[in-house]
């Protein structure tokens, strides 16, 4: 085996004194140092360095081939109260994954030594999300370089960030595969195998429940979704529990593996990217196997309800009544609202733990992109208290949340239906569609503490979040790790 080429990446701040200036990092310091000063003179000579720009020197020092040098914007960014934002993280996020491309791109290194530019989780982060690409169906010759991190550790905590970041981005991106692997690849059988081969071994119990148990369960409103396909319904249900003597928090995740629509069919244009339905179920296993993978003392407990939804002659016709576990009718007007048929039954099944919260995610309507486009994530909730802490992580991730309504304004379409107790699409269609949504979930929780997530703006990425490459993006997962992780360790209980 040849000797690893190795490069490192630096942090450089704008100066706000001087805008040909720069300010190094502590750690871009020490590098100069070790250049006898060359690394400041090429900067200079090459030109201000805004933030996310990049510049690779060669030759400067025996043990890196090459320096990177990546532009962390203003030394006194901080946080934006307009943006909700932490603007110095979201900077180090940015502008490290913007290097670890460069090079990337370059092609010649196989491990990069990391600057952690004051905030180790952050670089961390930036670093490993950037790199993401889906290429498990490609051929060798078509597949990203792999590559290595480390970190230069500067202060005596920044291994311990360095690792927490790890484990974040780690976990975002089993979210995003799971997301971008094709429906025929990632049935709700298959999912569920992912689901024990990758959290039993750190200590969540799975059960990988069926069809006859649903039937058993009542759970008539789920199971009316999977009737069209041939591929049998899987209830999914995980637990972790670090933390004795506590309520579970109990996350519910949609998860249809594919959304064809039913017979209410949709476009076929973009109807590919419906493999990523079961982005609430791909959050929930992402976000359980973050916090068992850390170790967290935390208590949740994870509930999927799994399978396509597809035309046959044995699929919901428009204008059918199913019945949900606690006994409500539901007059279903439109097959392809079927997100909240599977989740109904999940909420229901939640109650059963006692739990201190529920949570439910779910790409759940494309009238949430409407209003928010893929600026956040847009959460409804029956408690300021935990939408406060919610709405902090958020702001310390980077991936926000956003509150909307829930207004008996909302309740009153959703209960007015002529065959039944409730109509899945709500009296006026076309108008605040994510909001009637959520009323009609609200219809299937009687827990003082409920937070409805709503991800379909989110889904995916085009080049909004730039440290995130075009794809699926595993949107809010870090925030719902950070917000169990603050329930706990603040005792919210």
């Amino acid at each position: 085996m040849g000797k690893v080429k190795k490069a490192v990446l630096l942090g450089v701040y704008e100066n706000s004194n001087d805008p040909e200036g720069f300010v190094f990092t502590p750690t871009a310091s020490k590098i100069n140092n070790l250049t006898n000063g060359l690394l400041e003179q090429n900067i200079k000579l090459v030109g201000p360095l805004k933030k996310n720009k990049v510049l690779t020197f060669f030759g400067l020092h025996a043990e890196y081939p090459a320096i990177a040098v990546t532009g962390l914007g203003s030394m006194n960014a901080s946080y934006n109260e307009l943006e909700e934002v932490d603007e110095k993280r979201e900077n180090v996020r940015s502008s490290i994954a913007a290097g670890v491309l460069k090079l990337r791109e370059i092609g010649a290194f196989d491990t990069i030594d990391i600057d952690p530019c004051n905030d180790a989780m952050a670089a961390a982060e930036g670093s490993n999300l950037a790199v993401f690409y889906y290429d498990d169906l490609k051929s060798e010759s078509l597949k990203k370089k792999r590559m290595k991190f480390n970190l230069i550790q500067n202060e005596e905590s920044d291994n311990e960030k360095w690792i927490t970041g790890t484990l974040n981005a780690e976990g975002q991106n089993l979210c995003r595969w799971l997301k971008e692997t094709p429906a025929n690849l990632m049935t709700p059988t298959i999912f569920a195998q992912v689901a024990v081969e990758r959290l039993s071994k750190l200590g969540v119990t799975v059960q990988v429940r069926d069809r006859k148990w649903a039937e058993s369960m009542g759970m008539g409103s789920f199971l009316s979704v999977s009737n069209g396909s041939e591929q049998p319904p899987v209830f999914l249900e995980m637990h972790y529990n670090n933390a004795p003597n506590t309520k579970p928090v109990v996350f519910v995740g949609k998860g249809i593996t594919f959304d064809s629509g039913g017979i209410s069919i949709k476009q076929s244009a973009d109807m590919d990217r419906m493999r990523a339905d079961m982005g609430g179920a791909a959050n929930v296993l992402a976000t359980i196997y973050t916090l068992a993978s850390k170790k967290a003392p935390v208590n949740i407990i994870g509930l999927t309800p799994l399978t396509e939804n597809l035309p046959s002659g044995r699929a919901t016709k428009p204008g059918d009544v199913v019945t949900a576990m606690n006994g409500k009718t539901i007059q279903v007007d439109n097959t392809d609202a079927e997100g909240r048929l599977v989740l109904a039954d999940g909420l229901c099944y939640a109650h059963k733990f006692d739990p201190l919260l529920i949570l439910d995610i779910a790409t759940l309507t494309g009238a949430i992109g409407v209003a928010l486009g893929s600026s956040a994530t847009g959460v409804f909730t029956t408690s300021s208290k935990y939408w406060d802490v919610l709405h902090k992580c958020g702001i310390e991730t980077g991936d926000r949340v956003w509150r909307m309504p829930l207004f008996k304004h909302f309740t009153k379409q959703v209960v007015d239906s002529q065959l039944a107790d409730l109509d899945n699409l709500g009296k006026y269609r076309g108008k605040g569609g994510s909001c009637v949504a959520a009323a009609f979930l609200k219809e299937f929780v009687v827990h003082p503490n409920w937070m409805h997530l709503d991800i379909a703006g989110v889904m995916d990425n085009k080049d909004e979040v730039t440290y995130l490459n075009k794809g699926m993006s595993g949107r809010p997962m870090r925030t719902l790790v950070k917000f169990v992780e603050d329930i706990f360790n603040n005792k919210m209980f």
